[in-house]
């Protein structure tokens, strides 16, 4: 990873922190993108305890402006763009008679347009220099289904498909495209999940955790961001040089059923 840079969206907390931690400490340059500006430089005075190469940007990856912008100044800064994390997430939970179009179309721009236009715009960095590598977090969503979580779903499900396809266009330039498929995982945006889906089934938040998070999986525990962050790690590696247009699973057992 040494002399590597690393963009990562949704980096202030969760899953995008743990990754852009663990890009810093094996010795990446790393660009945090997150909509929220304060948790962002808070997140910035964390890594940099490890190391200076660390900028921000507030970023919504919804927007086509904000992501050439965040682009640009990855490159202003550090003269390369070599790996690209989607990671940016949030969820609402309705039925799909409720659901409220404008969340749908916000999750879907979010989620499946916003992997897409880093894509777009960091991707020709990597084809430049005939090295890359594109990591997509995605979910066990996009291979399983729950109630209540359509556009959610629906994106992840997509994200998976646009993973395969730019796997396919970008292999000749040595660039992998790969996604994660996690498990629910102990983060701000699970726990939220957690008070939501209690109010929709009319259940305690523990039983949240072991009815409905916890029930179909062999592992029952929620995963750690840091065991997300060791697989994304390993795909950056020459070792995961052959591995491309995959989605693998961390899911806790969930798909062996």
């Amino acid at each position: 990873m040494k002399g590597k840079v690393a963009i990562v969206t949704g980096a202030a907390s969760g899953i995008g922190f743990a990754i852009a931690k663990s890009f810093g400490e094996a010795g990446a340059g790393l660009v945090l993108a997150d909509v929220s500006s304060d948790a962002g430089k808070a997140a910035v005075g964390k890594l940099r305890e490890s190391g200076d190469a660390v900028k921000f940007i507030p970023t919504d990856i919804s927007k086509s402006e904000d992501v050439r912008r965040l682009t640009e100044f990855a490159f202003e800064n550090f003269g390369r763009i070599d790996i690209l994390v989607n990671n940016a997430g949030l969820q609402h939970i309705a039925p799909v008679v409720e659901f409220p179009e404008d969340r749908w179309d916000y999750l879907l721009r979010v989620l499946l347009t916003g992997t897409f236009l880093c894509c777009k715009y960091a991707v020709p960095h990597m084809i430049r220099q005939k090295w890359g590598r594109v990591i997509n977090v995605a979910s066990l969503h996009g291979k399983v289904a729950s109630p209540f979580k359509s556009a959610y779903v629906s994106a992840k499900h997509g994200v998976l498909g646009f993973t395969k396809v730019l796997a396919l266009e970008v292999a000749e330039h040595n660039i992998t495209s790969n996604a994660i498929c996690p498990a629910y995982v102990r983060t701000p945006l699970v726990e939220k999940q957690i008070d939501e889906q209690a109010h929709r089934h009319g259940i305690s938040p523990e039983e949240v955790i072991r009815k409905i998070m916890l029930e179909p999986a062999a592992i029952r525990r929620l995963l750690e961001p840091e065991e997300v962050a060791a697989m994304a790690l390993y795909l950056c590696s020459d070792q995961a040089s052959g591995i491309t247009g995959a989605a693998l699973d961390i899911d806790l057992g969930w798909t062996a059923r």
